[in-house]
């Protein structure tokens, strides 16, 4: 098929028809941007931390947050930061683009680890503690050593690669297990994390970092198979192959319904957010969910 801008090679078929390389990265970055400026992002004073892995997700939103700082003029301060969670043949390769990557780039890239923080790697610890999947031991740690360090390094803003396929996945796993408080904390902004790829598909993300020769491991986490996300993500790709948009129908619902999920929170729980006896760190309840994890090793 032909561009129906200008009658080169498409690249892509999107809702509005197909388009070429350089129409769709034209169309990509726009989406990109006026999410950015919408939601309003970046502040003056704001320090930015971009929670990056190496992946096409991370690279992708590196990139663009650099290159929206750039064209608006603005000098807040921007920086990288991974978590090596210690999963063999696995992250030590996407790591090694990431820091190609921000080497070329002039990003400061921070790296913090499971095995210097949790004196385990997470290949250890799934193998040590019984009843808890991969998946739930990285979530809470990652998420644990992201906001820490983060605040360690002065950043106001966490910005992450979450996209729409992420977020249409997080949407139903909440429904399907009833938690209506995790759900009012979703969105393109949740607390001091922001999504700018919020409303790009997987597969229009993948095509863009392609198309820009971004150096990325496209291998999936081997710990992948075992999570109830994945079991989701089948469900919806399935869906979208044979009734295209549908991904898209979830997200504009939820949008819709999120200020009384917002609300009806607001109003059941209440809760003051505690600092965790063992760590100091923000918690919900007497002992964090990091701390909880590492005492059971």
């Amino acid at each position: 098929m032909k561009c129906h801008h200008c009658e080169k090679k498409a690249a892509i078929t999107l809702q509005h028809g197909p388009v070429c390389e350089r129409h769709f990265i034209n169309y990509f970055e726009d989406k990109v941007f006026k999410t950015m400026k919408k939601y309003q992002f970046i502040k003056a004073n704001d320090s930015l931390c971009v929670a990056a892995s190496g992946g096409k997700d991370s690279l992708t939103v590196l990139y663009l947050t650099k290159k929206y700082l750039k064209e608006n003029n603005l000098k807040n301060k921007l920086f990288a930061l991974a978590v090596d969670e210690g999963i063999k043949d696995y992250r030590e390769h996407t790591l090694i683009d990431l820091k190609e990557f921000c080497r070329k780039n002039e990003i400061e890239l921070k790296i913090v680890s499971f095995k210097e923080e949790f004196n385990s790697t997470l290949d250890e610890a799934k193998e040590k503690i019984g009843g808890k999947k991969p998946c739930n031991i990285c979530g809470v740690w990652r998420r644990y050593l992201l906001n820490k360090y983060a605040r360690q390094e002065n950043a106001t803003k966490v910005i992450t690669g979450h996209n729409l396929d992420d977020e249409a996945q997080v949407v139903l796993m909440n429904m399907f297990k009833a938690n209506t408080g995790l759900a009012a904390q979703l969105g393109p902004i949740t607390g001091i994390k922001e999504h700018p790829l919020y409303f790009c598909t997987e597969k229009e993300t993948k095509l863009y970092s392609i198309l820009k020769k971004f150096q990325v491991n496209f291998a999936e986490c081997p710990n992948a198979q075992d999570g109830y996300r994945i079991q989701i993500r089948d469900v919806l790709n399935d869906f979208e192959q044979k009734y295209p948009g549908t991904k898209q129908g979830i997200i504009n619902s939820f949008l819709t319904m999120l200020p009384l999920l917002k609300k009806q929170a607001e109003e059941l729980q209440n809760k003051q957010i505690r600092q965790c006896l063992k760590c100091g760190e923000p918690a919900n309840q007497t002992v964090c969910n990091a701390c909880k994890i590492a005492g059971e090793l």
